[in-house]
């Protein structure tokens, strides 16, 4: 099926249009859930970058969480915001960001975003993010990622 690799097709001339060049793995069994991706590539599953997103008042806004951690919506991120944002839906995350849920990447969506970095992801050397599809993520360092995503880094774990 073509549907996932679409999806790494698109991230991937995102990247371009950036200029951005990553070094995205593949996993033919998919790496829905943190831990799966983490379970592939060996490593602590809060080392993965996962992509939450939400409905904004602009648009989406996308929050990279360490994959240990839950976003605290209704307190945290609304001092963020200065406002709760919205609980989303797949067809609302592909219309918004591009990208179908699993496989939502830190940066490189079809519609602007507001992004916010989980503060914890600062502490490790590389991170892995999702690379438009729930079978490809890519590793990259929190700085990079914090970069490239122009996120605002805060505290937004429960």
């Amino acid at each position: 099926r073509g549907g996932c690799m679409d999806g790494h097709a698109l991230w991937l001339n995102q990247c371009a249009i950036l200029g951005y060049t990553p070094h995205p793995r593949r996993y033919e069994t998919g790496t829905r859930t943190s831990q799966d991706a983490a379970d592939q590539l060996g490593c602590e599953v809060s080392h993965i970058a996962k992509s939450i997103v939400f409905e904004g008042k602009q648009g989406a806004v996308v929050v990279i969480t360490s994959g240990a951690n839950h976003v605290d919506r209704k307190k945290k991120l609304k001092h963020l915001l200065g406002y709760k944002p919205g609980m989303s839906d797949a067809s609302y995350i592909v219309e918004h960001t591009g990208y179908e849920p699993g496989g939502v990447p830190p940066f490189g969506h079809t519609k602007p975003c507001t992004v916010f970095m989980d503060e914890d992801l600062l502490q490790y050397e590389v991170v892995w993010g999702a690379a438009g599809c729930a079978q490809t993520v890519f590793p990259l360092t929190p700085v990079e990622l914090q970069t490239w995503s122009e996120a605002i880094v805060g505290d937004i774990k429960q």
